[in-house]
């Protein structure tokens, strides 16, 4: 498995893959493993790498890197279904579970939405409670409202 680190503007993200597809996309905490693209870095990974770059400077709002991820049947369900909230909107766990024609897994849907390794390209950012409110984001709930905020502002451009 191949990893690189990217510096965003709301921290570190660990991009994860192969030489085919990305695995992961999560923030990481520890600000020392910075490590820029090299020359034998995997194609994929410097597309990813090039792409979140593009996305945090307002300049992409869809993904086309191709990408892996493991799960039971129902969260790639999850997963896939989130795939098509479009950027700047915003979708509640209800919404989800209606979606994937199971309107009774709303916490099955939360808890799926959670083991989301792909940060960003699947956007569980966009989830919110049925009330509007914010809840729950593995990278912290201040990076899930910039994220927002971010595709809000630039939703409109």
């Amino acid at each position: 498995m191949n990893k690189i680190y990217y510096q965003s503007p709301i921290g570190l993200v660990e991009i994860t893959g192969t030489d085919k597809a990305i695995r992961s996309i999560l923030f990481c905490e520890e600000e020392t493993k910075i490590n820029s693209l090299q020359d034998d870095t995997p194609t994929v990974l410097k597309d990813c790498y090039h792409q979140l770059d593009e996305y945090f400077k307002g300049k992409r709002k869809d993904f086309t890197i191709p990408y892996e991820y493991e799960g039971t049947d129902f969260q790639k369900s999850v997963w896939n279904a989130l795939t098509k909230i479009f950027y700047g909107n915003t979708c509640s766990y209800k919404d989800i579970a209606l979606s994937i024609g199971n309107e009774k897994a709303v916490r099955a849907v939360g808890t799926a939405n959670g083991r989301n390794k792909l940060s960003i390209i699947i956007p569980c950012h966009r989830i919110i409670g049925a009330n509007g409110t914010l809840t729950g984001y593995a990278g912290g709930l201040w990076r899930k409202e910039w994220l927002l905020n971010h595709e809000q502002s630039m939703a409109n451009n």
